[in-house]
């Protein structure tokens, strides 16, 4: 994962992935992470996860698809660190979420003080 400011690399990060880590989110449980831009939305100080950034997927073209097979998109897709769980998890599968994206607590410290409310996010499998 890279952190951008213009075409400028700040930072580099290795990260996990959701439990199925090949393809676009498409529905609820998947354990896939989503593909394509979405936003950052939301900060949780207290996450399970040690801090957590969320983005903004479901967006209409996701729950859309979803909604043609009776499905829900899913949601609450967060840059996360690991916490607790993770750090049980993580030394045995790199991507071992739902469908988040994972890093190392000092990681997500790094990127939760560097990214503000409408930060476009990139997401490339």
């Amino acid at each position: 994962m890279h952190l951008l400011s213009g075409q400028t690399v700040l930072k580099s990060y290795d990260f996990g992935l959701g439990n199925q880590p090949v393809g676009h989110k498409q529905f609820e449980g998947d354990g896939k992470t989503p593909e394509g831009q979405y936003f950052v939305d939301r900060f949780n100080p207290r996450s399970r996860y040690h801090l957590s950034v969320g983005i903004s997927y479901p967006n209409e073209r996701d729950k859309a698809y979803a909604a043609q097979f009776g499905l829900n998109a899913g949601g609450d897709i967060m840059f996360h660190g690991r916490g607790p769980e993770g750090r049980v998890l993580a030394p045995k599968n790199r991507d071992w979420t739902a469908g988040c994206i994972a890093m190392t607590d000092q990681e997500i410290e790094d990127v939760y003080a560097m990214l503000q409310l409408g930060t476009p996010v990139m997401i490339y499998g």
